[in-house]
């Protein structure tokens, strides 16, 4: 026993020792930094409009806890602690559907893919992801997804007949939903997965959690490709770039981030240099990805240049914490829900 255990030690030196290695020689071919680089070619950067308040849903009767964008551009998905799923009209501000939930402790929601969105999910406390088919109006379930042991923080429809889940049990699995089965078990994290994001191309996703880490995960293979780390405490949300070669987060260490997939390695901190101390609870980006959306536990969103690293404006209008927040399909309109029951669309 105690030579295993000396062999065990032996083991972790050595993986110790190649990780460093590894570290050593990745930050050795990172020749420059986003900020020194725009420092080098000059580059002043006009400061772009602020976006304004155009329509506010009100209709949720508690804490709004997420929403997503139809692909479409025009309705979404939103899901609060009164028990209920709203589908909207951004547009109109009209309701669609309003679907009663069996557990109101809702975590996340989801609007399946493309123009037409048939189908919308939800996840929380009771551990199960519900798919809802809003072609029948008879507001049950289509499809109950029962396999993690934890609640299901998040949820991102691949397809009509895919769905990827996040959980407190440090799992993602991706689901078919026409069999009701677990196609794959994605496990790697040390802590709850708050949040997993989908590559616009739809073979890779990025998964976040509250043990400061961020994956990058191929969807054919139940193994991570590559591990970020630079966050200081829980990481709450994700989001990819729309091109697909980076991705945002944020976290409880007051800091959302910009790390790139192809360096492997972090770019830029957002709130680092600012003082900001007040947790990021959400993220996403422009179309271009040249500006970055953060939601903050005092209320406010913030417009982050993704380049610069300037905060270029602050969004008030929330009267509790912003929960949640996203960019539409065709980048022209913002959505952000709070705690004060109430979504926002800004453009």
């Amino acid at each position: 026993m105690e030579k295993k255990q000396q062999d065990l030690n032996q083991l972790k030196k050595e993986i110790d020792a190649l990780k460093a290695q590894i570290k050593e020689n990745a930050d050795g071919k990172s020749d420059t930094t986003l900020k020194d680089y725009l420092t080098s070619v000059n580059k002043h950067p006009d400061r772009p409009p602020q976006p304004r308040p155009r329509r506010t849903l009100k209709g949720h009767l508690a804490k709004i806890y997420s929403m997503h964008w139809s692909g479409d551009a025009v309705h979404l998905v939103s899901a609060s602690q009164d028990g209920r799923l709203l589908v909207w009209d951004a547009l109109t501000t009209n309701k669609t559907h309003a679907i009663p939930l069996r557990s109101s402790w809702v975590m996340t929601c989801a609007y399946s893919p493309g123009d037409g969105g048939k189908f919308v999910a939800s996840g929380g406390l009771d551990n199960n992801c519900s798919i809802y088919n809003l072609q029948q109006d008879d507001g049950k379930a289509c499809r109950e997804l029962n396999g993690h042991g934890a609640f299901i923080s998040c949820c991102r429809f691949l397809s009509d007949s895919h769905i990827l889940t996040s959980s407190g049990d440090h799992t993602c699995m991706l689901w078919d939903t026409e069999k009701g089965s677990i196609a794959h078990t994605f496990a790697e994290h040390e802590g709850d997965v708050m949040g997993i994001a989908v590559s616009p191309d739809g073979n890779n996703f990025v998964s976040c959690a509250i043990d400061m880490f961020s994956f990058l995960w191929d969807l054919r293979a139940p193994k991570y490709v590559y591990r970020f780390e630079g966050h200081e405490s829980d990481v709450n949300a994700i989001a990819y770039m729309k091109n697909g070669r980076a991705f945002g987060t944020a976290s409880d260490d007051a800091t959302a981030r910009l790390f790139d997939i192809r360096a492997g390695r972090e770019l830029r901190a957002y709130g680092k240099e600012d003082e900001q101390s007040n947790g990021v609870t959400s993220v996403d980006f422009s179309v271009s990805g040249r500006y970055l959306f953060a939601g903050y536990d005092d209320y406010s969103c913030i417009v982050w240049d993704t380049l610069t690293g300037e905060k270029l404006h602050t969004l008030q209008g929330h009267e509790n914490r912003l929960s949640t927040l996203g960019v539409n399909v065709d980048g022209t309109a913002l959505c952000t829900g709070g705690w004060d029951n109430l979504l926002r669309v800004w453009a």
